[in-house]
């Protein structure tokens, strides 16, 4: 056995598995069921041309060594990213432990009662902040989550409002650099006119429909913008506010002075700063508009036996629902960062909150006491903890470098110092000295912090935040440690079992690919930091962009989209600039099948196109006559076609080909969503098939752990046509010289993130990645053939093959009065996550093994399952007090005093013997979501209902 290799360690199934294996399938090989799997004509016909594998310890090596490259300076750029401190207790228990970070979204609320309780803290947490009534469970960044505020404000819009044409937004000039250039990006789709300005001269007229403004602003000022939200409230201008969240601690929440939408990240609360991501948003608006906030709400409902139980709310919002009706194809969060950033409010309290709040505000009021002392101008007359110093920024800048500080160049004239939660006494004077230095001057040195003041008093903060008693009580590390273990055990991730979702692939996230996460070489690095000090990420990032070429037979990639969903939107605005370029401004019909991800058609509308569904055959393909004949209809208008590949159905079409010729032949682009690539790598490619642009799903396909439903990474990879289009950074230079406006607030999007696709890729090499696919399909069609003559699996290929995953049909159990959503619940009692659930059909199951299991773990799934159809056969229509319809079944219920169900204990909590080796139980019983929806609580109960408890 080679122990350095780390396909071996990756890939689930043995050698000495594949005879069993290959002999239930009912093939001699593995290039026979590759043979009939995919078609012959797109099989690539070389192997892919990657650097040879490294073992996990020279890959540690390598990306150590690499990190030395990076040039870590105590940055005091400001501009929305800030040094936070990662609590040890938070890093160690929470961002390195898989129990956390190897869990799914929490579509199945009983066995994720645990990250779901952290998601409520962190909701009320920023509910308290915004002052605001409702917050959703987190958005991609700070730039996107505005841009989101916009999208949303402008969809509800007033009746007089449409009538008039209001389609102007006022964007403050002291909004971030990057979030204006986000917020062109979504408003020209959209026929959104952005007018930047100066809030304190805005004329409110009846041709605008909403504003954001920056509080404190870019550079730091501070702004009482009561009167200006007074007058907009009178107009009917809904007002949007970009707020530091760390700054509201000390300032008046923007609910409290008239805001209709309150965005920001939450990075400063713990969060590496990681070279731009990943970092948790925050969104929080007025309950009025619950129907209409983008992205996932965590709500407290009941279970079966009237316990408090928590799930996400209103799911109907999901785009899968909506599709092209959709105001947002948001259709994830950052979980695991959202997570640490409520542990951070949690551990600290409102009192630590406020402790390093005041630490911040009060060294940058000492340094700019000590500054005008040495005869500085400091030019911001109100602020929290950015200062303007009027100077030469040249001679500054010289004596910055010499000694590792980065400070933001305003102009040539202006200096910029954003002051953060690690900066000491010894870097304030660091920094005084540098100043004094550039005037020929012995600086002055800052002995303690002096308690100065430079808030003005009509927006310092008088309302109270997080008295709930969650964040009154676990301070010690202790504590934090028990309670942050009591809500991992209460959810069900990779560590436990497999999670056979179709469509998200959750494979091994390897801890070699992980490691590097928690290094402060890689962690501690500012987004805009000068490419000069960042040579190992650069390094890093350009390999890995080399990479994703190869993978996919493309020319350029962009990793700026930080979500898949971010990713669909940059492909179509890449096509979309592409036909501009071109004179092609009437092109804008976007074909999508009717089996696509409900994001594709989301995706397509916002990025200004007209979707029009073209129809899927009965064995569940792509109706190529349909295709072709709507594509011939529109050809002096169609842009683009949406494809994934292989099919929502788990299947290779083998018309492919035909379908990207008619859509070229027709004027158009296609777009191939990237979501099953993990049926593609090393066997055949985007650019084989006649794509011309895919976003790929670094989350799924490439390693990076889904961490209870974010982070995401789908960068795109583009033909050599489109890469003059690819995203650029209004602060950093990135993208192609036709570039689209940004795509995420970083210029590399969760730059920390792709670290571990890059171990991926770097340890697999071209025969391991090529390995993981043909395992992944064999895993697939290996449970297939298993669970066929029990369950009807839907569609198969020509020759009766799945891809990576495949569909069973649960509707006709209807007869025995069980739901597919029953079986879903029943699983659990087998200590298994449900596979995905009546999506692309309703009433079925998605099932996607990975290549990352083991041939005993798929065996056990099987059976499960297998069990199941046994218990569903036993079920009768007229008596619905089975037990499936009694599924989950909770330890309380095991151990209570009485059981009056028609069924044994042994039957509820241990129906085949390898779950007693190693049993999970579900913290609630089933469910109310209708209960929850009904009477929508969003928040954690307020400490005077613990009280009267």
């Amino acid at each position: 056995m080679r122990t350095d290799s780390f396909a071996l360690r990756h890939i689930g199934t043995t050698e000495k598995d594949l005879p069993h294996m290959l002999k239930t399938i009912g093939v001699d090989s593995l290039d026979q069921l590759i043979y009939e799997t995919v078609p012959d004509n797109i099989v690539l016909k070389k192997e892919m041309d990657l650097p040879s594998a490294l073992s996990e310890h020279e890959f540690l090596s390598h990306i150590y060594q690499l990190s030395l490259k990076n040039k870590v300076n105590r940055s005091y750029i400001g501009l929305g990213y800030h040094e936070a401190i990662t609590p040890a207790v938070i890093q160690r228990n929470i961002l390195e432990n898989p129990g956390w970070y190897t869990a799914y979204t929490p579509y199945q609320a009983e066995i994720a009662q645990g990250r779901l309780e952290a998601l409520l803290n962190y909701q009320t947490m920023i509910t308290d902040l915004t002052g605001m009534e409702l917050a959703n469970a987190s958005l991609l960044d700070e730039s996107t989550a505005a841009a989101e505020a916009m999208g949303m404000l402008f969809s509800v819009r007033s009746r007089e409002q449409k009538k008039n044409e209001a389609v102007k937004f006022f964007v403050s000039e002291e909004i971030l650099p990057q979030t204006l250039s986000l917020l062109k990006t979504r408003a020209i789709p959209l026929g959104i006119e952005l007018v930047v300005g100066n809030h304190q001269a805005f004329d409110f007229s009846a041709e605008f429909f909403g504003a954001i403004l920056q509080y404190p602003g870019k550079y730091g000022q501070l702004f009482d913008y009561a009167d200006f939200a007074g007058k907009a409230k009178e107009k009917n201008i809904k007002v949007a506010v970009a707020a530091d969240i760390l700054s509201l601690v000390l300032l008046e929440a923007p609910g409290k002075w008239g805001a209709d939408v309150v965005v920001g990240t939450t990075q400063r609360f713990g969060i590496p700063l990681g070279y731009g991501g990943p970092h948790a948003a925050y969104f929080a608006t007025k309950e009025e508009y619950k129907r209409n906030i983008p992205g996932r709400i965590i709500g407290v409902t009941k279970d079966t036996d009237g316990n408090r139980a928590l799930r996400m709310a209103l799911q109907t919002r999901e785009q899968h629902i909506k599709r092209d009706k959709a105001t947002s194809n948001i259709c994830t969060a950052q979980v695991l960062l959202a997570v640490m950033a409520g542990m951070y409010a949690v551990y600290h309290g409102p009192e630590g909150l406020k402790y390093i709040a005041k630490k911040v505000h009060q060294s940058a009021t000492a340094l700019t006491d000590a500054l005008e002392k040495l005869g500085f101008y400091q030019a911001n007359t109100a602020y929290f903890d950015t200062i303007q110093v009027k100077t030469n920024a040249a001679a500054v800048k010289l004596k910055a470098e010499v000694k590792d500080i980065n400070f933001l160049y305003i102009d040539d004239e202006t200096v910029g110092i954003a002051i953060n939660e690690a900066t000491t006494l010894k870097d304030l004077n660091d920094i005084v000295s540098v100043f004094a230095e550039a005037i020929g001057k012995d600086p002055i040195l800052i002995e303690s912090l002096n308690g100065g003041n430079a808030i003005i008093d009509s927006v310092a903060r008088s309302s109270d935040f997080m008295t709930n008693e969650i964040f009154n009580r676990y301070h010690s590390e202790t504590e934090l440690m028990r309670y942050i273990k009591k809500l991992e055990r209460k959810d069900l991730s990779l560590n436990h079992s497999m999670i056979s979702l179709g469509s998200c692939t959750m494979k091994l996230n390897a801890a070699a690919e992980m490691l590097s996460l928690s290094n402060p070489q890689w962690g501690n690095i500012h987004p805009f930091a000068p490419l000069s000090q960042v040579e190992g990420y650069q390094s890093m990032l350009k390999r890995l962009e080399e990479q994703l070429n190869e993978i996919t037979g493309f020319s350029g990639t962009s990793l700026q989209p930080n979500s898949g969903a971010q990713g669909e939107f940059a492909g179509l605005m890449v096509i979309r600039a592409y036909h501009h370029s071109r004179g092609d401004l009437e092109r804008n019909i976007c074909l999508v099948p009717a089996s696509a991800h409900g994001t594709n058609p989301a995706s397509a509308v916002m990025a200004g196109m007209k979707v029009v569904v073209t129809k899927t055959a009965e064995n569940g393909n792509i109706d190529v006559d349909d295709l072709r004949e709507k594509a011939e209809k529109y050809k002096d208008h169609l842009a683009a076609l949406m494809v994934t590949y292989p099919s929502t159905h788990g299947v290779f079409e083998s018309s492919i080909q035909e379908i990207t010729k008619i859509i070229h032949d027709n004027g158009g682009q296609v777009y191939m969503d990237g979501a099953n690539m993990n049926a593609q790598v090393g066997l055949t490619n985007p650019a084989t098939i006649g794509a011309d642009v895919c976003h790929l799903n670094l989350h799924k396909t490439f390693a990076i752990p889904h961490g209870g439903g974010g982070p995401g990474v789908g960068p795109i990879c583009v033909a050599e046509h489109l890469v003059p289009f690819l995203p650029s950074n209004p602060v950093v230079t990135t993208g192609g010289d036709q570039a689209i406006t940004a795509i995420s607030a970083a210029p590399w999007g969760s730059a920390l993130a792709c670290l571990i696709s890059y171990g991926y890729i770097t340890m697999l090499g071209a025969e391991g990645l090529k390995k993981a696919t043909i395992y992944a399909i064999l895993n697939a069609n290996y449970i297939k053939d298993r669970l066929e003559g029990h369950y009807e699996v839907l569609y198969k290929g020509e020759r009766g093959r799945a891809a990576h995953e495949m569909i069973i049909d649960c509707r006709p159990f209807k007869e025995h009065g069980i739901e597919v959503v029953d079986i879903a619940k029943r699983l659990m009692d087998y200590g298994f996550h449900a596979p995905t659930v009546s999506f692309p059909v309703a009433g079925t199951m998605m099932i996607e093994p990975t290549e990352s299991e083991s041939l005993t773990e798929l065996d056990r799934f099987c059976d499960a399952m297998i069990s199941i159809r046994k218990e569903i056969a036993e079920a009768s229509k007229e008596d619905g007090n089975n037990v499936l319809k009694n599924a989950p079944h909770t330890q309380v219920m095991l151990t209570s005093d009485t059981w009056d169900l028609p069924y044994s204990r042994q039957k509820a909590a241990f129906p085949l013997d390898f779950v007693s080796d190693n049993k999970f139980w579900p913290s609630v019983r089933r469910v109310d979501d209708a209960y929850g929806d009904r009477n929508l609580i969003c928040t954690c109960a307020p400490i005077e209902e613990y009280m009267e408890a």
